[in-house]
């Protein structure tokens, strides 16, 4: 089966750099998938996916060997090199045909209407311009198309939401490349108009202990109209 992808990790004006997060977080992700359980998630998200889907910020590309059969191609957007570069590697051993491309969130380098899914993993607390990007997420997908998301928020109780937003106004996105802990995935997905579907929120890891970080939202969502 071949595997088309782009974007060597050479691209000039990358539209996000983040060198110290690009060295850690691969190694502590990788930990996450079997030790934290994230694999099964991740397995969970994207099953029962066809046709086209965009990855949008695909980072060091570990959903790749978590797509379906059913899915005819996917293009991962990845703006940050050196994950770029990460994201290529995993393109090559993934079971599913992926492109990987630079881009960002809020500038899809993509046509509009071209695809029948898109899949948020945990992207949206990093991006610069949350209306933007998921705008340009409703630009890309055909009518009716899905959304599959799996996003960092608020949770706990009051001590630990206090210390959410305070990382989040002090040194965690400097950390983390960008990452806000507190960010409403679901309300803003109903503001940019997408048809919310089932979601759940969920602790990652499940039985591990409650970190500021653990707190997600997981479910699926739809772009209005009858699919073309």
């Amino acid at each position: 089966m071949p595997i088309r992808s782009t974007g060597s990790g050479n691209v000039s004006g990358d539209p996000v750099h983040h060198p110290l997060f690009a060295r850690w977080y691969p190694a502590v992700s990788s930990a996450a998938e079997t030790r934290g359980g994230l694999a099964a998630v991740r397995e969970r998200l994207l099953a029962g996916l066809s046709g086209r889907v965009v990855e949008i910020g695909a980072g060091n590309g570990l959903n790749f060997a978590h797509y379906p059969r059913t899915v005819a191609e996917v293009v991962a957007i990845e703006p940050e090199r050196r994950m770029r570069t990460l994201a290529l590697e995993a393109a090559l051993r993934a079971g599913t045909p992926v492109d990987v491309v630079p881009g960002a969130a809020e500038a899809l380098p993509v046509k509009s209407e071209a695809f029948d899914a898109a899949v948020l993993s945990l992207v949206l607390c990093s991006v610069r311009d949350v209306p933007r990007a998921l705008a340009e997420l409703r630009r890309v997908l055909r009518p009716g198309g899905e959304v599959r998301f799996l996003e960092h928020g608020p949770g706990g109780g009051q001590v630990m939401r206090f210390t959410q937003r305070a990382l989040d106004r002090t040194v965690w996105p400097h950390l983390a490349g960008g990452c806000h802990l507190t960010r409403d995935t679901v309300g803003a997905l109903r503001e940019a108009g997408f048809e919310l579907g089932p979601y759940r929120r969920v602790r990652l890891p499940e039985n591990g202990p409650p970190l500021p970080f653990s707190y997600c939202v997981t479910g699926t969502a739809w772009r209005p109209g009858a699919p073309g």
